[in-house]
This record gives structure tokens, C-alpha cells and sequence, in this order.
């Protein structure tokens, strides 16, 4: 049965525990040296199961207390296991749906007004903003976040959950609940008001611009800082980027999508660039301390 790389790892972290780990369990795998990485080799068909674990464990079993069995193959975590494990994800998750159901998904404009980074009012067949300085003066600072729970549209919805599930639990796993939710906050924060800036008075909303913040953040926290839990799928960065060019491009817009937000997709992978440039600076520093 073939082998694949599992885990690339620097030099400076510790994989003794993990791969005891390994042994207890009767995994069969190899560890070897290239290119200044050390490389975990595990058969391809356990090989997601034991990313999972090293997640989950990467210092092994310190305390000899987990009951884990050795003697059956490893298995996926079930999704009841995935939302204790990724609390703040599935609150986000959890939000979004609530709005979607209130706002009948964008459809019900005297509900959604309250969540839109400007308050309106609809008079007859237009809608009449009010300036964002007069909704901070009276203390509706949520505005400057919230338009992120709001999606038009089902597939609005599916697509930016699906993919905020995907890399929210990954942040999530690896920096913890907290760090996930303020970096959630801070990309909607820069996203919402760039596509302010960018496209003036009007309706925009949805998760988007947090997702490339996510995603921004997870690639260079990665090359700067190896880790399992920030290494997407083979393909997943580059269609995403692909999907990003052909937004800008306008061909997504012509083909029926609708108007993109596109300022909010470029600032939030650019303040996400930043943020995972910072975050794997300091993890490098630390892991070489």
C-alpha cells in the first residue's frame, strides 16, 4: 500500500509524542528529513484520519489517560465531535442561518435594515440611506459588522457557511475560539467598510469578505509557520484566487451572479495576508525560542 506525507514539519517541533502516539495505536508510518522539514509518511488510506489526530493531539498522549483504542482503525470524528470542538464556528454558522430565516434572505427589508451597515428607510419604490455617522451617534456600532450574517439568496447562504465551516474550525482548532471570533470581526470590520468606501450608499452583505480574511490568513500563517491544520486541499487556494480574478474581472457579474463585493473580497485577503503574516512570525519566533 502506498505511502504519502501526512505531516511536513520544521526541525524545531517536537513529533516524539505524537509518533509514540502512533505506535501505542499500531499506525504504521516512517518519519524522514528533507529539505530542512521532518516528514511523517502514513498509508493513504488512513492519511486524513491521522491529520485528524495530530490536530487534535500534537503532543501525543502526555497523560496515558485518553481512551483511545489501539487495536481498531482510526475513525473520523463524528460532526457532534466537530461542534464541540468548534464552538465559535458553529455560533457564527448559527447566526447567519437565524438572520437568513429573518430576513427571509435579504427579501424582507424592514428586518434586514437593522443588520445593513446603513440604516434606510423604504419609501415606496426607493430606498432613502441614512448617513453611517448619524447610526454611530446613536450608538448602532454593530452595524460595522453585522452585514456579514446577511445572504441573498439560498445558495448565498450554502456556499459562504460551507466554506466558513471549512476554515473556521481550522483557525479554530488551532489558536482557539476566542482569536477566531476577533479575526471574524476585525475582516468584517475592514471588508464592510472598504465596500463602503468602494461602492457608496447601497445593500451589500454576506460572509465572503471574512472567508478570503480566513483564507489570507491560513496561507501565510502556513508558509511561515508550518502546520496541519492551516494546509488546505490541494487546488483550494487557487480556486478561490481564480474565483476572486474572474469577480474583478466583471464576467461573474454578467453571467447572472449579481453585483459582487468585490472591495470586500480584496481587503479582507489583504488584512488576512497581514494578520497570518504577523501570527506566523510570532509561532516561527516562538517554536525557535
Amino acid at each position: 500500500m502506498s505511502a504519502i506525507a501526512v505531516l511536513r514539519l520544521p526541525l524545531a517541533v517536537d513529533l516524539s509524542g505524537f509518533v509514540k502516539l502512533l505506535q501505542r495505536m499500531q499506525v504504521p508510518h516512517r518519519v524522514s528529513e528533507e529539505a530542512g522539514e521532518q516528514v511523517l509518511w502514513v498509508p493513504a488510506n488512513i492519511s486524513e484520519d491521522v491529520r485528524v489526530l495530530y490536530e487534535r493531539f500534537p503532543a501525543g498522549d502526555p497523560d496515558e489517560k485518553l481512551n483511545i483504542p489501539v487495536t481498531h482503525p482510526i475513525r473520523r470524528p463524528s460532526f457532534a465531535s466537530q461542534v464541540r470542538h468548534g464552538k465559535a464556528t458553529t455560533l457564527v454558522l448559527l447566526l447567519t442561518i437565524i438572520v437568513g430565516a429573518v430576513t427571509l434572505l435579504g427579501d424582507n427589508l424592514d428586518t434586514m435594515r437593522w443588520l445593513t451597515f446603513l440604516d434606510y428607510r423604504v419609501v415606496g419604490e426607493y430606498i432613502h440611506f441614512v448617513p453611517l455617522s448619524d447610526s454611530l451617534a446613536a450608538g448602532q456600532w454593530w452595524r460595522l459588522v453585522t452585514p456579514m450574517l446577511i445572504h441573498f439568496g439560498i445558495l448565498h447562504l450554502a456556499m459562504n457557511g460551507m466554506w466558513y465551516w471549512e476554515l473556521g474550525r481550522r483557525i479554530e482548532s488551532r489558536q482557539g475560539s476566542v482569536n477566531l471570533i476577533g479575526l471574524t470581526l476585525l475582516f468584517s470590520l475592514v471588508s464592510n467598510f472598504a465596500q463602503f468606501v468602494f461602492s457608496g450608499p447601497t445593500l451589500f452583505g454576506g460572509l465572503s469578505g471574512v472567508l478570503y480574511g480566513l483564507l489570507g490568513h491560513c496561507w501565510i500563517f502556513q508558509i511561515l509557520s508550518p502546520n496541519t491544520a492551516y494546509r488546505l486541499p490541494r487546488g483550494v487556494l487557487a480556486m478561490m484566487l481564480i474565483w476572486l480574478l474572474l469577480c474583478l474581472s466583471g464576467l461573474v457579474s454578467m453571467i447572472g451572479f449579481g453585483e459582487i463585493a468585490n472591495a470586500a473580497h480584496v481587503s479582507g485577503l489583504l488584512v488576512g495576508c497581514l494578520t497570518g503574516l504577523l501570527g506566523g512570525l510570532y509561532n516561527r519566533r516562538k517554536l525557535a525560542a
